[in-house]
Parts: C-alpha cells; sequence; structure tokens
C-alpha cells in the first residue's frame, strides 16, 4: 500500500472536500454528506465529496467520507489520487490524519479472485495533501499502512475458501506471515493435543478428513514485565454445524468462522510491526466442525484439559468448545496474566446489534475501560453486556461441570459465560463479532462485500495501551 504526504506531487486526480453550503456557486453541487461530483480545477480532474454541515463532523464521518471518494477513483481505475485533507484536520485537528488515511486505504481493498492464472491486484498510490511533512505526520501514516495493511490481510483470510484455507493450511500461512515480522511460532498436531488432554478441542476437528492444528504465535515486546495478555481466537475454518446441521441459508457463510482468529493473528503482527512495548500471545484452536461417523452427539459429555466435564447440547455451539481449551493452554502453557478472546460465536448477538456492533464481555473494569479507549480510536463499535448470577446458572450441567448451551435463553452472554468458565479467574474479555465480521452490502464505505477484518485495529490499539497501564502499575 502506497500512501505518503506529498502536497506538491502531481496525481491524476484529486480528492477533494466541501462543507455543505459553503461550495463555489458556479459549480452545481450543494456539499451534503457523501455527496459526489467530478470537475476541473485549475486543469486538475478533481472529485469533490461532500462533508455535510462542519458542526456534525466527527472522525467515524471524516473516515466514511474518505473512503467514498476514494472508491469512488478506484471505480474509474485512477492510478494515482491527491486526497486533500485540509478541511478535516481545520476542524477535527491534526491527529485525524491517521483515521482518514487508514480508511482510504482500506476504500483499495477488493476481494481475491482465485482464477486458473492469477491476476495481479491494480495498485493505486494515495498522496496526502494538506498536511505538514513532519515526523509526526509520516508516523501516522506509517501507522495507517500498518493497520490497514492487516486489516486487508485478515479480510484475504476470511474471505478464502475452506478447501484452500484449512487447519493445516492456515498454520502454514501463519507461520510464514508471522516469522516474517518476528513473531515466535508452533503449532500443534491432534497427537500433541491429546497428550495435553485437549478434548474438548479434539472432539471438535479430530473426525474431519483435515486434522485440527492448535496455532500459537508469541511476541515478547517488554522483557522486563511479567504480565502477558492471551489473544484466543476462534479459528473454525468450515462449520457445517455438525449433526445439527445449520440450514442451507446460512451455509454460505460457514468459510468465515476463523474471523476472531484472523483478527488476533493480524493484530499480533501490526504490534510487531510497531515495536509495541506489550508482551502477548495468540492461541488459535483451528479444526473443521463437519458431519463424520464418529462426530460428536447432542447428550455426549466429554472431557477438557482444564479437567472439567462439558455436556453437549447443540454441536453447532462448537466454537465455546475450541477456546475452552485454547484459554486453558494460554495460561497454563504460555503463562498469560490476562485473556481476550474473540470470536464469531452466536446468531443471538446479530439479533441484538445487526451487524455494525460487537458484543463485549469483561469482568475487569481496568481492562473494559482500555479496550473501550481503544474503540474510540479505531472507531468500531462494541456494547457491554451484563454478567448476573442468573445467567451462569443458565449453562450449569445436569450431568457434568457445564453445558455447551443455556438452560433459558441469553445466548450471547451465555456462550461468553461458558468460555469464562476456564478462564481461572484472570481478568477476562470477550469479544462476539458474529455480526461484524462479514457484510453484504457494506454497512460502512471503508469496508468491501464479505469479511471486513472486524477486530484488528481495535485489539492492536488496546494492546499498546494495556501494556503501558500493566507497566505504570508494575513501577
Amino acid at each position: 500500500m502506497n500512501i505518503c504526504v506529498s502536497n506538491g506531487e502531481a496525481v491524476q486526480f484529486e480528492l477533494r472536500f466541501a462543507w455543505e453550503g459553503e461550495v463555489q456557486e458556479d459549480v452545481p453541487f450543494t456539499g451534503e454528506f457523501l455527496s459526489k461530483w467530478i470537475t476541473v480545477q485549475n486543469g486538475t480532474p478533481v472529485l469533490l465529496m461532500g462533508l455535510g454541515k462542519r458542526a456534525e463532523l466527527d472522525r467515524k464521518l471524516a473516515r466514511r467520507a474518505a473512503a467514498k471518494g476514494v472508491s469512488a477513483l478506484v471505480e474509474m481505475e485512477v492510478s494515482s489520487i491527491g486526497i486533500d485533507v485540509t478541511p478535516i484536520l481545520n476542524v477535527l485537528g491534526h491527529g485525524s490524519l491517521k483515521a482518514v488515511a487508514e480508511s482510504a486505504l482500506l476504500a483499495l481493498y477488493r476481494l481475491p479472485g482465485w482464477h486458473f492464472e492469477e491476476k495481479a491486484r491494480r495498485e493505486t498510490a494515495l498522496f496526502i495533501k494538506g498536511a505538514e511533512e513532519t515526523a509526526d505526520a509520516r508516523e501516522q501514516l506509517e501507522e495507517a499502512r500498518r493497520l490497514a495493511e492487516q486489516v486487508c490481510r485478515a479480510r484475504d483470510l476470511v474471505n478464502a475458501p475452506s478447501n484452500l484455507l484449512y487447519p493445516q493450511t492456515m498454520a502454514e500461512e501463519m507461520v510464514r506471515l508471522g516469522q516474517k515480522v518476528g513473531l515466535s511460532m508452533s503449532v500443534l498436531d491432534e497427537k500433541q493435543a491429546a497428550e495435553l488432554g485437549m478434548e474438548a478441542f479434539l472432539t471438535v476437528g479430530k473426525d474431519a478428513a483435515r486434522p485440527p492444528r492448535l496455532i500459537v504465535a508469541r511476541y515478547d515486546g517488554d522483557p522486563e514485565s511479567s504480565e502477558r495478555i492471551a489473544l484466543v481466537g476462534k479459528g473454525i475454518t468450515c462449520d457445517t454445524g455438525g449433526y445439527c446441521l445449520k440450514p442451507a441459508a446460512s451455509m454460505g457463510g460457514i468459510k468465515g468462522d476463523m474471523a476472531g482468529a484472523a483478527a488476533v493473528f493480524c493484530a499480533l503482527c501490526a504490534l510487531a510491526e510497531s515495536g509495541a512495548r506489550v508482551n502477548a500471545t495468540v492461541v488459535i484452536p483451528a479444526a473443521e466442525n463437519r458431519i463424520a461417523p464418529g462426530s460428536f452427539l447432542p447428550g455426549d459429555i466429554i472431557g477438557s484439559m482444564s479437567g472439567k466435564k462439558i455436556e453437549i447440547g447443540n454441536t453447532d455451539a462448537e466454537g465455546r468448545l475450541v477456546l475452552a481449551d485454547a484459554v486453558t493452554y494460554a495460561i497454563r502453557r504460555e503463562h498469560a496474566t490476562a485473556v481476550l478472546d474473540i470470536a464469531t460465536l452466536t446468531g443471538a448477538v446479530v439479533s441484538m446489534f445487526g451487524f455494525t456492533t460487537a458484543g463485549l464481555l469483561c469482568d475487569d473494569e481496568v481492562m473494559c475501560g482500555d479496550f473501550l479507549r481503544a474503540a474510540e480510536i479505531s472507531d468500531e463499535q462494541y456494547w457491554r453486556l451484563p454478567i448476573f448470577p442468573e445467567y451462569e446458572r443458565m449453562i450449569d450441567g445436569k450431568l457434568s461441570d457445564i453445558s455447551n448451551v443455556s438452560a433459558d435463553g441469553c445466548g450471547t452472554i451465555t456462550a461468553g459465560l461458558f468460555i469464562r468458565r476456564f478462564a481461572e479467574g484472570l481478568p477476562w474479555m470477550h469479544l462476539d463479532i458474529a455480526g461484524t465480521a462479514w457484510t453484504d452490502p457494506p454497512r460502512w464505505e471503508y469496508q468491501s462485500k464479505g469479511a471486513t477484518g472486524a477486530g484488528v485495529t481495535t485489539i492492536y490499539h488496546f494492546c499498546r495501551r494495556w501494556g503501558e497501564t500493566h507497566r505504570n502499575s508494575e513501577k
């Protein structure tokens, strides 16, 4: 991705912004939010993009306007775009440069294709005009590039067909990408997982033709600190629902049930590239949930790495099973001191929040505060859900320690609380991105049809803040 500050660079097309009611009289254009007009100014082709009312502009609206304009020019196959950010910076301040640049870069994303002959993706260079060429501006643009690149990588992973991206190939790709940015990578096969007693994880994937893999990526950005955040991402590369088979209408998205895995891995790559002062370990339980002669059934009782016995009420509630063992692994083998898990976990969260907001559960106020402040930077939307004692009782097992489905509704909350049972009392947070990880049609202008890369930027900013919080607490 090419982006830089250059106020004098000749470009093929310029993107300029106009306020509602303040456009030039000779241009039949009102400046209403997201309205656009193509014209020529001083011999340069220009796309005018409406920002709406000056008093109403915020960073999210600026992101949307920048992405809308860039998308329109990319559709015209423009090879270089000069984005004049002056009106936005004048209102929102120089710190908004990163947000606008990140959004503009995300608008360049196009779905990968799997053709007989591989087709190169068109490259479009972006030049930022109207920003001072300072070290701070260069740093903002570099972080925007880094994050946009990792969001796009997460989109590529989630968009990949499940016959091409399955546990083994996902592990191979993540090892390749992780080592490239300096992560310490390891992959456990099904035999190694069995030796650790990871029965919950293996129950889901052991009878699929493609065996499961536990992918572990480590980043040691603060060797002087004893604190380590575990980022645990659901990595179900194919989810048929098992014997509780999904309806045909839901089958189109079963390849994307590893969006949580993509989010934590790509966020960790961005942290490593930035040199962030934090210790973080990603743990990804990668498996396929298929129907096979030996597949698990409703009514089964299985074990787990933690020693807890789990009662199976629904084989399509498999994500919490693999996450349970992954959380235990992160704590007992990777010595995590806090846990964040993220998953496309429940349809119930979509019923609550639609496709623009993710659900959040957390039992630690400092951790939750750090995360919500990180979301303010990323402009992703999360809503915290309550943890009440009666919700905990809904997943008590009748014949075991715990059931993988609720006895009385509250599906999103109880799914998260199932995972919390394995957090061993450590600060814990759960993100349910079932509604935000995939969109058709896109809900925001900087998204594209299909995978969104949900969670990457917020987790990145959260980990940086979390590392800072715990460094200060250790002094």
